[in-house]
């Protein structure tokens, strides 16, 4: 094993409190939440099992939760009450608060309003 693995490598969890493993070295039965999402499964309100540590470049130090996949539950399903107050809050970050139209992209929280509003464009009904 290289000496930037070792450095990760901690099954016990003696040194970092719970079981920790380089990136790519996970047991077996242990997933990420994106991988148990990928599986159609949620962490199901269990604590992280294990952790994944990795040195980056960009970043430093990064981490990511392992969760067992044995008591992984499934996804709940979309009901219509929650697909509609998913469409209003989209529609809610798409639409500018000064001109009130929406635009079709999510407004940036930087500008506060659209690309034209922010430009000083005003908008009439026939441009």
């Amino acid at each position: 094993m290289a000496r930037f693995r070792k450095r990760f490598w901690d099954p016990t969890g003696a040194r970092y409190g719970t079981p920790t493993y380089p990136w790519r070295c996970a047991p077996e039965g242990l997933m990420t939440r994106r991988q148990l999402r990928a599986e159609g499964l949620r962490p199901g309100g269990q604590d992280p099992a294990a952790q994944l540590m990795w040195q980056s470049r960009a970043r430093g130090l990064r981490v990511a939760y392992l969760y067992r996949v044995d008591r992984a539950r499934t996804v709940r399903p979309m009901t219509p009450g929650r697909h509609r107050a998913l469409a209003a809050a989209m529609r809610a970050r798409r639409t500018c608060p000064d001109c009130l139209i929406d635009r079709g992209y999510v407004i940036s929280v930087r500008l506060g309003t659209c690309v034209p509003c922010a430009d000083g464009f005003e908008y009439s009904a026939t441009t």
